[in-house]
């Protein structure tokens, strides 16, 4: 069984992607935990109500669309975090920073608590003003982020994995998840589950085509997308389904003509000195334009192009630092000229006339021109008027996020809208976020698309065409959300709300009893008390303070204010300058003075260890005299076991304090801007930016959001270039053939693109197969929520098996499997009754399932000399007569049943005593003399320089050829004809 439903992002324009499988057993499994930049918990809804009863969870690509909502899932929906991830490394580490950018940039992104349940507990005030209110949950911490982060279980491309199941799901029977390559980000991921008969290809957002970082998707044999091959690998091919996206860009460009529209498009507006904005995201596509803009300023300025020297390139982002250092650990998982690159670096060969004098080349992600923002204040200072310039220069920023509803994007759109030199340089097509309202961005493709005020049409230098549409004084509204401290009734209201939720979630997690552990440090055990009241009394005090123990520690972390009756006995400890508590008429733990026990912090490793703690005699004096030198200027460097920051230990040696510690401080490779922009630009304005702050204006504690809307008239120039980095069309069309699925399952479009590409998509298989279109393959678009059932199709037949047949059955094992040929003679139920007197249901029916090819693995074939089912009686198996059995003895061909897996044939070559290593792909050689080869269809070659073997594990056999073949078949199950 297999049934698919998407939850979001299926026949409409939103690109969220969440989707669910349900397979035999009840097996259920989770793809993609996607958001958009609307940030609305309805999308959430269908995750929360099946979060209890999913098996697994798969996430594909570290983007918004796929795995934005993940955070928000494991802080906000209880047992989310029990159930097991699974992603590619890339995906993980990126999805990490995108996540906590994403809480960093916008309130709106930690959601608002519903009405309803405000209305639940404001019971004695105003429902009006608590529905009124949007008051928002606590955003998960970076910390936290990255603890859900770590939960998630890396894989590699290509390596089948049996992942571990829920506590609270049915067993996975053999269930196999393995991760390829689906382009289009660093790290994405095509799915193929394989579940007993089902086979499922979920590919989602892939691209076939090579990019500047990204490999193609891995849909044909070959690595990184198999340039040159004609045929599909084998685990990707003829799937029971194949879920496929149907978002595809309206035109294509190749690369080459992509980046030379987007370089042309710069250079016109950089040389009226104007400012380009390019909005993208923070985690995926960023590395594409990041890498291309570096470089192509790297190639100008060495050709000595003025317009390129005296320009700006920025890349502005929360988290932009940490995501470049990890793409620079992430090479291998890009394209093989990203990796020769870096390999041509690290052996010092210059590009220039192998030049040795100067040192090591810059990297593929070593910025020299591409000056990394962090702060707003230093995207305002670029963006601010320039001292001592005769004529502006221009400016190339990347700033996130696409939607230009959040992140630096839409600062700086605020700031360049009014100018007609200004171009603002959409990459991808916007969604609409089904909120009701557009986003700033899909604002803007709509004002291109109409092309209202006049079009620019420039040509490039290959004498392709692009088009800047102007703005034409339109007014935009921009709307801006803040953060809010609640006060007065609205923070009654949010109390009372907090303490049913704590207790709720204390009551439904399992692991509540960690939670009150760790909020009751100061809260002596409720069990350690006596008391001469009654036992039903005594539990229900315990239990009435257990839970205001529970939401006093808790509360007490979001820093919500509790009255002192909420307190009890703990105000004693809790509150300043109170020293007494009347326990008259108190029962249970009332009654006695709290006691604070300190518990030792543990890891899994132990308990905590402070490093200042070991410190030897000669360094405690070193780290008290950097400690007392430092103290007074409020330098929190320290010394052995402190924590410092990197830019500490060059402040303090240009302050003039000596560093006494015995290692030489570690001096980072910055990037440019931080110590390369001089050589840029000749001017210190690295650490200009470097030493400019934010202001603290953080709301901590509970609060609300506001939205205020302002209205920016619109000059600037708008135009398109596609970098969405998708399938086209003609990808599509050319795969799909080849994959051969048994059942074609669309998503991820919208109404009119998905229903287009599911009637071409029928033309074609039906063409192929040689059949018309309605007995071609099924085409499903479901609708979001729909459930569609894609089970395997075969031809079956019920019969009963005859108990002298079912006891001469030699059943076969093969990957937890069994195999059996069966040769009998099919007689009708009613002969069957009248001769052997058999009446009613005796033994269980029997599926028995033609086998047409030896590509099924688990197959039943029953060769059948007479009879058919005429009559309504269920049809009896039973043994041949003697007279019968030569007859029918090569009536049925010997077959082998099964995939055989080189890594599987070399771990038992070893284990037989050959030596067995890999050479290339699909290639393994054994002993140095015996060849065995995987083609692309599944078929085993295996060649041998017929070399005389005198001794060894293989002398007995006739060498290691015969050897080989013979542990090839042991891995396989023979079905023999009679």
């Amino acid at each position: 069984m297999l049934t698919f439903c998407p939850l979001q992002g299926s026949l409409s324009d939103s690109i969220v992607s969440q989707s669910l499988l349900e397979l035999d057993g009840g097996v259920k499994v989770l793809i993609d935990v996607g958001w958009d930049e609307s940030f609305s918990v309805e999308k959430l809804r269908e995750i929360e109500k099946q979060t209890p009863t999913l098996s697994l969870i798969l996430l594909t690509h570290a983007t918004v669309s796929h795995l934005a909502a993940y955070a928000h899932c494991c802080k906000n929906f209880p047992l989310f975090t029990r159930i097991p991830v699974y992603a590619t490394r890339p995906v993980i580490d990126l999805g990490r920073t995108l996540t906590q950018e994403i809480y960093a940039s916008t309130p709106v992104a930690a959601t608002t608590i519903s009405s309803t349940s405000l209305a639940e507990v404001s019971y004695s005030y105003s429902q009006t003003q608590a529905s009124e209110s949007q008051f928002l949950l606590q955003p998960p911490t970076p910390e936290e982020i990255a603890r859900y982060f770590s939960l998630i279980q890396p894989l590699k491309y290509s390596q089948p994995h049996q992942p571990l199941p829920s506590p609270f799901s049915p067993p996975l029977n053999g269930l196999t998840i393995t991760a390829y390559n689906a382009g289009h980000t660093l790290g994405g991921t095509i799915w193929h589950i394989q579940h007993g008969l089902e086979s499922i290809v979920y590919a989602v957002d892939w691209n076939q085509a090579r990019e500047n970082v990204f490999s193609g998707a891995a849909w044909l044999a070959g690595e990184h997308g198999g340039v040159g091959a004609a045929e599909v690998i084998e685990q990707l091919r003829k799937p029971t389904a194949l879920i496929c996206s149907s978002r595809t860009p309206e035109s294509t460009l190749s690369r080459p003509r992509r980046d030379e529209q987007l370089l042309e498009s710069l250079k016109l507006c950089i040389a009226r000195g104007g400012t380009v904005l390019i909005p993208v995201d923070s985690s995926a596509r960023v590395l594409e334009l990041a890498y291309l803009l570096e470089h192509a300023w790297r190639t100008e300025v060495a050709n000595d192009n003025h317009t390129f020297k005296t320009s700006r390139l920025y890349l502005a982002g929360r988290n932009v630092h940490s995501t470049m250092k990890l793409a620079r650990s992430m090479l291998e998982w890009m394209d093989d000229n990203i990796v020769r690159e870096f390999e041509a670096v690290t052996d010092g060969s210059r590009r220039a006339g192998g030049n040795q004098d100067g040192g090591k080349g810059p990297g593929p992600f070593d910025f020299r021109h591409l000056r990394l923002l962090d702060r707003k204040a230093q995207i305002e200072h670029v963006l601010g008027p320039e001292t001592g310039e005769s004529e502006p220069r221009g400016k190339v920023i990347l700033a996130s996020d696409s939607s230009l509803e959040w992140g630096f994007s839409k600062d700086v759109l605020r700031s360049i809208a009014g100018d007609a030199r200004n171009l603002v340089i959409l990459t991808e097509r916007p969604n609409l976020a089904g909120n009701g309202s557009p986003s700033i961005a899909r604002t803007l493709w709509d004002w291109w698309k109409e092309r209202r005020d006049g079009v620019a049409t420039e040509q490039t230098t290959g004498g392709d065409t692009f088009e800047q549409v102007y703005g034409g004084g339109r007014e935009l509204i921009v709307t801006d959300a803040q953060r809010q401290p609640l006060e007065g009734n609205e923070l009654t209201v949010y109390q009372q709300w907090l303490a049913t939720q704590r207790q709720l979630q204390a009551t439904l997690q399992s692991g509540g009893a960690t939670s009150l552990e760790q909020s009751a440090d100061a809260i002596d055990d409720a069990s350690s008390e006596s008391s001469t009241e009654s036992d039903e009394s005594e539990t229900e005090q315990q239990g009435k303070a257990l839970n205001v123990s529970t939401t006093m520690g808790q509360a007490s972390r979001k820093k919500v204010v509790l009255k002192d009756e909420d307190l009890g006995v703990t105000i004693l400890l809790k509150k300043k300058g109170v020293y007494d508590f009347d326990v008259r008429g108190k029962k249970g733990r009332e009654r006695m003075f709290p006691v604070a026990i300190r518990r030792r912090r543990i890891d899994e490793f132990g308990e905590l260890i402070r490093p200042e703690d070991y410190l030897r005699a000669e360094e405690r004096e070193e780290t008290d005299g950097l400690e007392a030198g430092n103290g007074a200027r409020g330098d929190h460097s320290g010394g052995l076991g402190k924590k410092r920051k990197w830019e500490d230990i060059g402040a303090s040696k240009r302050g003039g304090v000596a560093a006494s510690n015995k290692r030489p401080p570690f001096n980072r490779r910055q990037s440019s801007g931080e110590g390369d922009a001089e050589a840029v630009s000749g001017a210190p304005e690295g650490d200009e930016l470097d030493a400019l702050e934010d202001e603290d204006d953080a709301v901590a504690g509970p609060s609300k959001l506001r939205f205020f809307k302002d209205t920016i008239t619109v000059n600037m120039r708008i135009a398109f270039v596609d970098f969405s980095g998708l399938h086209d069309r003609r990808s599509l069309s050319m795969l799909i053939p080849l994959i051969q699925p048994r059942k074609l399952i669309l998503v991820a479009g919208n109404r009119d693109e998905t229903q287009n590409l599911a009637t071409d998509c029928k033309k074609l298989l039906s063409v192929q197969m040689g059949t018309s279109e309605a007995n071609a393959v099924n085409v499903f678009t479901p609708e979001v929520g729909v459930s569609v059932d894609a089970s395997v199709d075969t031809n079956a037949w019920i019969v009963k098996l005859a108990d002298p047949l079912v006891k001469r059955l030699q059943w076969q094992k093969l990957r937890g499997l069994g195999i059996v040929t069966v040769t009998g003679l099919l007689i009708s139920g009613q002969a069957a009754d009248e001769e052997q007197g058999l009446h009613g249901d005796e033994g269980a029916n029997k599926r028995l399932k033609t086998v047409a090819s030896s590509s099924d693995d688990t197959s039943i074939v029953a060769t059948t000399t007479a009879g058919s089912q005429t009559n309504s009686a269920v049809p009896i198996l039973d043994v041949l007569p003697p007279n019968m059995i030569s007859a029918l003895r090569t009536a049925a061909q010997p077959l082998h049943v099964g995939d055989l897996r080189l890594a599987d044939l070399r771990r038992a070559l070893q284990t037989s005593g050959h030596t067995a290593e890999f050479r290339g792909e699909g290639t393994l050689l054994v002993d140095g003399t015996v060849v065995v080869r995987k083609m692309a269809t599944g078929r085993i070659e295996v060649e041998s320089i017929s070399l005389p073997v005198s001794s060894g594990p293989a002398a007995a056999g006739g060498g290691t050829f015969y050897e080989v073949k013979r542990i090839i078949y042991e891995g396989l199950a023979v079905v023999a004809g009679a």
